[in-house]
């Protein structure tokens, strides 16, 4: 597996959250990712989880029943739905990273046997580990001339469904974090005591997320919860549009984070229309939105970048990258929007409806027109 590496002295990642997508995919969602990779021209994918919606790769093409098929079956539809999003990096020979979410494993297969398919990607770069740590591994990331390790990349799993119990769990396990202590120890022995700079890549957010919000009157509310009304608190950037879902347990994970000193931010996404950053000991907190179609979202979906130089790797840049900056602020994306996005489904159909009113009453129009003559 090649290296990552600085390329002329600038690494670019582009991080892509909550694509939550089936293999019949909204083909909005794809033109957004794709001028995404030819505008933003990153070095680096991250795929922070809920890649695809597992739980629903049963169902009928315009209902949520479910289809009696073979596990065999099943496998082929989640390989077809991971391919719509995957094939773009590997087609540009773009190197990327995945991380699960709470909606990827929720069907018939574990971790690993999803990994199996993510791993057959000549441009995927981890999932090294399996069992109980598939999904949660280190990438390093080296300088341009592939020599020196400059950066470390924590790809943390924060969900998975567990078949027997048929229940969702969103916690960083005990495991977990024993696994992150004993690499932190390894790096450190490795680059004389001192931490590498790093960058925590989780689909579920950390409590910590919520220390940004502050409750606030209806009127300044910026949420669209009932009974619920929450604002950023100053010297946060972005958007807040729902409040933060974090994990429910993280076992001691940040406190290890913080005894590591290297990790310079922590990035979720999981709260689709959520786009927010702000400080806290000294590490970055950053909430990205979702970049799927099928599942709820706003006109502030996008994906977002993280600009980190040779130069400093201790610091970053980032900044999320809306639809319309990428697909134009023109009649086109805006007729794309309102046909793919759920958000608009109720609206859609009554436009169709409208139209199929309308056409029927033309129709019948004419033919009382034809009666009348005769």
């Amino acid at each position: 597996m090649e290296k990552v590496k600085f390329n002329n002295g600038k690494l670019r990642i582009l991080q892509i959250s909550d694509a939550q997508d089936m293999h019949w995919v909204r083909k909005t969602m794809l033109w957004m990712l794709e001028n995404a990779c030819e505008d933003l021209k990153p070095d680096l994918i991250v795929f922070t989880g809920d890649n695809i919606l597992g739980n629903h790769l049963r169902d009928y093409r315009f209902s949520s029943k479910r289809k009696e098929m073979s596990r065999e079956k099943e496998f082929e539809i989640m390989r077809t739905a991971l391919a719509h999003i995957f094939d773009i990096p590997e087609r540009r020979k773009i190197p990327f990273a995945v991380i699960y979410g709470n909606h990827d494993d929720m069907n018939s297969f574990t971790g690993d046997e999803q990994a199996e398919i993510i791993r057959s990607y000549k441009m995927n770069r981890g999932f090294e580990n399996s069992g109980d740590l598939c999904g949660t591994y280190r990438l390093p990331v080296y300088s341009s001339d592939g020599e020196k390790q400059l950066l470390n990349l924590w790809m943390m799993n924060t969900a998975w469904h567990d078949k027997e119990l048929d229940k969702c769990f969103s916690d960083i396990t005990e495991k977990q974090v024993e696994w992150f202590k004993e690499e932190s120890a390894q790096q450190k022995n490795a680059n004389d005591g001192k931490a590498y700079p790093s960058l925590v890549f989780m689909h579920i957010p950390l409590k910590e997320l919520n220390d940004f919000t502050q409750e606030c009157s209806p009127e300044e509310s910026t949420i669209n919860f009932p009974g619920l009304n929450l604002k950023k608190k100053k010297g946060v950037f972005g958007h807040l549009h729902e409040p933060v879902t974090p994990v429910e347990n993280d076992n001691g994970f940040y406190e290890e984070v913080k005894k590591d000193g290297g990790v310079m931010g922590i990035v979720s996404g999981h709260d689709h229309l959520n786009d927010f950053y702000g400080e806290k000991d000294g590490i970055k907190f950053v909430a990205t939105p979702c970049a799927s179609f099928r599942c709820y979202g706003n006109p502030h979906r996008g994906v977002r970048i993280f600009d980190i130089y040779e130069s400093n790797p201790a610091d970053f840049y980032t900044r999320t990258v809306y639809y319309k900056e990428l697909c134009g602020d023109n009649i086109i994306s805006d007729f794309r929007l309102f046909w793919d996005a759920d958000e608009y489904e109720k609206k859609k159909f009554a436009v169709l409806g409208g139209l199929a009113a309308g056409a029927a009453l033309i129709g019948g129009a004419a033919v009382l027109g034809k009666l009348l003559k005769k």
